[in-house]
């Protein structure tokens, strides 16, 4: 059993739908914290309201996954859920969803947090992440891919 959050844009949502069946049909027991359409309140919340919820669904998850489509770096809650999994010491994966382009634009949040991004394909080496292994980074068609910008270097006088 792996508790996960999956960040994703509303309008990816049938991408969400399909990585959590994909994950299950591997035997990946899954269960994700993450907020969905289906799942919304009929009536108005404050932002406070919103940005206290997804800290505590955050908290709950051993695993981070941003869904990185054409529009996901436009979201600021997108940025949100990045930034706060990053504080809260989260692994952070990021897997493109079905077709995406090799120059998709990742968030900004996920530039400064995020691991090692995955190709849709690749749900053996997100089995693997989830799992706690470290795996190289992949573009969106799933070819390997250099690092993003998450290496620290320490100059030594």
């Amino acid at each position: 059993m792996h508790n996960i959050f999956i960040s994703h844009y509303g309008e990816d949502e049938e991408h969400l739908d399909s990585l959590k069946q994909r994950l299950r049909d591997r035997g990946c027991d899954v269960r994700n914290s993450s907020v969905e359409k289906k799942k919304y309140r009929p009536y108005k919340v404050t932002d406070a309201t919103i940005a206290r919820y997804l800290r505590i669904c955050i908290k709950w998850a051993k695993t981070f996954i941003v869904l990185i489509g054409e529009h996901t770096h436009e979201r600021p809650w997108v940025n949100y859920e990045i930034r706060n999994a990053a504080r809260q010491g989260k692994t952070i994966v990021g897997v493109y969803v079905h077709g995406c382009q090799n120059n998709v634009e990742l968030p900004e949040a996920y530039r400064m947090y995020g691991g090692s991004p995955l190709g849709w394909n690749s749900l053996d080496k997100l089995d693997c992440i989830i799992k706690g292994k470290i795996i190289a980074p992949e573009a969106p068609d799933g070819s390997p891919a250099y690092p993003i910008n998450n290496i620290i270097r320490i100059n030594c006088n």
